[in-house]
């Protein structure tokens, strides 16, 4: 079974997590690339191995170009590269040859996608431009990189059951009452409800941000297979989109981040962005940590109720499997 899902579209980043000539390591099916921004906004990615003698290009710098355009600048010779790979060599007038291949990366509107070289086997998902059409862009939060395989990251993202263990601290969530799964092929959607034990006033005064809690979380998670989740929630101060992201970087390390969009229905609900964002920040490190406190090979000999998500996680990555299969089989002599 492929661990890393080539063919399937990862969002690399938003792009307000890339500032203007500023370079960005990212990692997909196990090569790093330097990512960077020019002066117009448009946004390039190279292998990140400087083809001279392999240093890290994203350890360099940006410069410039006289064309609005900018290069990629080695830290070890100082070779600067455009966005096709080229350079100019010491003594040279004029560029080489590409040196690289540039990874193909699709740009719709702020959300810069990429299919890690690979051929497309799933269609990117429109909800996050839908989402970004009607709500208001709050930030991103929680950017890392697990020491986990996609597969276990999606089974836990997917783990209905583990929120009154796992975020317990957080949330105090007492139980999980879980009401519907909606499976519509590579797209599924959950509902479930988790009351919480409350907190004192003393407590609140004391963080504001608690103050958001409400006595029941109401979860609406909306899922694409394999690169989002999105929790859907609503309390009286207006709505959010907290949108989970994944890439595989490498066969046993996967990173994450949250992309959060909001809708106020109140004034205040605008001045508390930070602190979604600060629970969003405290939710993927608590999953982290579970994370890597699993045996990933003990048989699992209990099954809970509602584990449909987890279910639903293996049966495409299964499909996925198979699918990728018949191709390969179909080209072969």
């Amino acid at each position: 079974m492929p661990s890393m899902l080539p063919g399937a579209p990862w969002l690399l980043a938003h792009k307000s997590m890339l500032a203007t000539h500023q370079l960005r390591k990212v990692s997909v099916h196990g090569n790093d690339y330097v990512m960077w921004k020019d002066a117009v906004g448009d946004i390039h990615a190279l292998p990140n191995a400087c083809p001279h003698m392999g240093a890290m290009l994203s350890e360099g710098w940006c410069e410039a170009a006289g064309d609005s355009s900018s290069r990629v600048v080695c830290p070890f010779h100082a070779l600067a590269f455009d966005a096709q790979g080229r350079t100019v060599l010491p003594g040279a007038n004029k560029p080489t040859r590409p040196q690289m291949e540039p990874l193909e990366l699709i740009v719709q509107g702020d959300f810069v996608w990429s299919y890690g070289g690979y051929a497309p086997k799933l269609t990117i998902p429109g909800v996050l431009n839908a989402i970004a059409s009607q709500y208001t862009f709050m930030g991103f939060t929680a950017d890392c990189s697990v020491e986990t395989d996609l597969l276990s990251m999606l089974l836990n993202m997917h783990d209905y059951n583990h929120q009154n263990g796992t975020h317990r601290d957080l949330f105090r969530i007492a139980e999980v009452q879980f009401h519907q799964f909606v499976d519509q092929g590579y797209e599924s959607h959950a509902y479930y409800d988790m009351p919480t034990a409350p907190y004192s006033l003393m407590e609140k005064l004391r963080r504001p941000d608690l103050f958001l809690l409400p006595s029941t979380l109401s979860a609406h998670m909306e899922n694409h297979f394999p690169a989002l989740v999105i929790f859907h929630g609503e309390s009286s101060l207006g709505r959010v989109a907290q949108c989970h992201l994944f890439v595989p970087e490498a066969e046993h390390r996967t990173r994450t981040y949250i992309l959060l969009f909001g809708r106020a229905k109140h004034p205040a609900f605008n001045l508390m962005g930070r602190a979604y964002l600060n629970f969003g920040r405290v939710v993927v490190g608590q999953d982290a940590d579970i994370l890597g406190k699993l045996y990933p090979n003990a048989p699992q000999k209990l099954r809970l109720n509602n584990e449909v998500g987890m279910d639903w996680v293996r049966k495409n990555f299964e499909k996925f499997s198979a699918a990728e299969a018949a191709s390969k089989a179909s080209v072969s002599p």
